[in-house]
C-alpha cells in the first residue's frame, strides 16, 4: 500500500531534462510574428499572395532586438513561416518565400538577419515553423507533406546557429471540408534532437506546454509535474485556435484550473511528466501588426502584472511584439517595452538586505516542514516575496504561509500552493522588521534555492 509520504516523494522523484532547466531559467523573451501577413493586413493569410507584396524597406531587426532588450526579454522567437506558407528565408523545397520577393533585391533573409541580430544584443533565438501550410500543394497528402516540412524544418535547425525553442503550432482552420494533414510529430521531435538537442520544443511539443490560452492568463498555482496525457499533440491542436475570428486571441477557458494538484494526480501516479507552462500573448490585439490597432498597445501595467503572475507563477512568459510594413516596430510599442522594463528592473532591485535563517521541523510535526526567516537591520515597508525552489531536485512545495512581524505580533501576509522555478507573491504594502516564510506542505524535503522581501515602491 502506498503511503501519502510515498506518493509525494514519487511526484517529487519526477525531474526536468537540462535543456527545460535552461528554459525554465530564461523566464521572459519575446515573439515575432512578421510576413506576409504583415504586408496584406491579415492575421491568417490564405497563401497564394503575389510574393511581390513583401518589401519591407526599412527592416532593421537590431532595432527588434534593442527594444526586447530593453524590457528584459532573453531571447526571441520569428515567425519563419506562418500558415499561409511564406517563408522568410531562401527554402530550397519551395518559391514561396523572400527569394521571389523584391526585397533586398531577392537575395534577403530575413532569418538570418534576425538571428544574427539576436546574437549581438545577447539575445537566444528560437524558430516557429508552422504545420499548417495554405500554400504547399502537399499539405493533407501524408508523408509527402511530412517530408516537405522535415526539409524546412532541417534548413532551419542548420544554418543560422543555435536554436533555443522550436515552437509547434497548433491553428489549423481547414474547417471540417477542408485538407487533413495528419503531422508525424514523432519525426519531427526526432529531427529537432538530432539537429539541435538543446532546443526545448513547445506546444505541440514534449518539453514545453501552453498555458491553454493567448491572453496572458495564469492559473491560480502552476505545476510542473502532470499526466503524460497533457502532452499529446493533438489533444493541444484540438484546444488550439480553429478560425480566424479575432476572439481566440482573448478566450479564456475555466476549465483545466488545476493540472498537478495531489487531487488532481490522483490516479495518474504512475504516468506522469515534467512539463512546465508557458504564457504566451501578445502586446497588441492580433498577433501580427495592423496599423488600426496602433492605439492598443497593452499598457507597461498591464503587462507588469502579467510578467508577475507568469514569471512569478512557475512559468516562462512569452510576449509578441509585431513589427510593421516598413519592418519596423511602431514608437508606441518601443516606449511599452522600455517602461515595463524598467518596472522590471525597479521591482527587482527593490531586495531588502536581510539575515536569513532556516530551521527544519518534523514531518507530522506540529509546526512548519521548514521556515525559513528573513530578519531587517530596520522595519521596512515590503510588498512582496520572491521565492524558488531547486527544480533540479523536483518540485516539492505544496502550501506556505508568509508572515510580517512588528511590535511582537506575527501577522499572515499571503499564502500559496505550489512555487516551483519562482514564485513571487504579492500583498499590501507592510510594516515589519522581520518575514517569515513556513513550509505546511511538501512532496519532499523542502528545498528553497532563494527567498527574498521586495520593499515598497516609494
Amino acid at each position: 500500500m502506498t503511503t501519502a509520504a510515498g506518493t509525494g516523494r514519487a511526484l517529487a522523484a519526477i525531474r526536468p531534462s537540462e535543456r527545460q532547466l535552461a528554459w525554465q531559467a530564461m523566464e521572459f523573451y519575446g515573439f515575432v510574428h512578421f510576413g506576409m501577413n504583415t504586408m496584406t493586413d491579415r492575421e491568417w493569410g490564405e497563401g497564394h499572395d503575389d510574393p511581390a507584396l513583401f518589401d519591407p524597406a526599412g527592416l532593421d531587426a537590431d532595432q527588434w532586438m534593442a527594444a526586447l532588450k530593453s524590457a528584459g526579454m532573453t531571447g526571441v522567437i520569428l515567425t519563419c513561416k506562418h500558415h499561409d506558407g511564406f517563408c522568410l528565408w531562401p527554402s530550397d523545397v519551395t518559391s514561396y518565400s523572400v527569394a521571389s520577393s523584391p526585397w533586398r533585391d531577392g537575395r534577403g533573409d530575413v532569418v538570418a538577419e534576425v538571428a544574427d541580430a539576436a546574437r549581438r544584443h545577447g539575445l537566444r533565438f528560437g524558430i516557429y515553423l508552422s504545420p499548417w501550410d495554405r500554400t504547399e500543394a502537399s499539405y493533407g497528402s501524408g508523408t509527402a507533406y511530412d517530408d516537405f516540412y522535415v526539409a524546412q524544418l532541417t534548413e532551419l535547425l542548420t544554418r543560422y546557429g543555435p536554436v533555443f525553442s522550436v515552437w509547434l503550432d497548433g491553428a489549423n482552420g481547414e474547417g471540417p471540408h477542408g485538407k487533413r494533414q495528419f503531422y508525424d510529430w514523432e519525426r519531427y521531435y526526432a529531427v529537432v534532437r538530432e539537429l539541435q538537442p538543446d532546443a526545448v520544443i513547445s506546444v505541440c511539443g514534449p518539453d514545453v506546454r501552453w498555458c491553454g490560452n493567448e491572453a496572458g492568463q495564469t492559473r491560480p498555482d502552476e505545476w510542473s509535474v502532470v499526466p503524460r496525457a497533457l502532452q499529446d499533440a493533438e489533444r493541444t491542436a484540438d484546444r488550439s485556435q480553429r478560425a480566424d475570428d479575432g476572439t481566440f486571441a482573448r478566450l479564456v477557458r475555466s476549465d483545466d484550473r488545476d493540472l498537478g494538484s495531489r487531487a488532481a494526480l490522483a490516479g495518474h501516479e504512475d504516468d506522469l511528466v515534467w512539463y512546465p507552462a508557458e504564457v504566451n500573448t501578445s502586446i497588441r490585439p492580433g498577433w501580427f501588426h495592423h496599423p488600426a490597432e496602433d492605439t492598443q498597445v497593452r499598457s507597461p501595467d498591464e503587462l507588469f502584472t502579467i510578467y508577475l503572475r507568469s514569471v512569478g507563477g512557475n512559468s516562462c512568459f512569452l510576449l509578441n511584439v509585431p513589427p510593421a510594413r516598413d519592418g519596423l516596430l511602431r514608437d508606441a510599442d518601443v516606449a511599452v517595452l522600455d517602461q515595463l522594463g524598467r518596472r522590471i528592473r525597479d521591482f527587482r532591485a527593490r531586495g531588502v538586505e536581510a539575515t536569513e535563517t532556516v530551521s527544519y521541523g518534523t514531518p507530522g510535526g506540529p509546526g512548519p516542514l521548514t521556515t525559513v526567516t528573513l530578519a531587517f537591520p530596520r522595519p521596512q515597508l515590503v510588498e512582496a516575496v520572491v521565492l524558488g525552489e531547486d527544480i533540479a531536485q523536483g518540485q516539492r512545495i505544496e502550501h506556505l504561509v508568509v508572515r510580517g512581524h512588528r511590535d511582537g505580533r506575527w501577522t499572515p501576509l499571503v499564502e500559496a500552493d505550489s512555487v516551483g522555478h519562482q514564485r513571487i507573491l504579492t500583498f499590501p504594502p507592510t510594516e515589519a522588521d522581520t518575514v517569515r516564510v513556513e513550509v505546511n506542505r511538501s512532496r519532499d524535503t523542502p528545498v528553497l534555492a532563494r527567498v527574498t522581501a521586495i520593499g515598497a515602491a516609494s
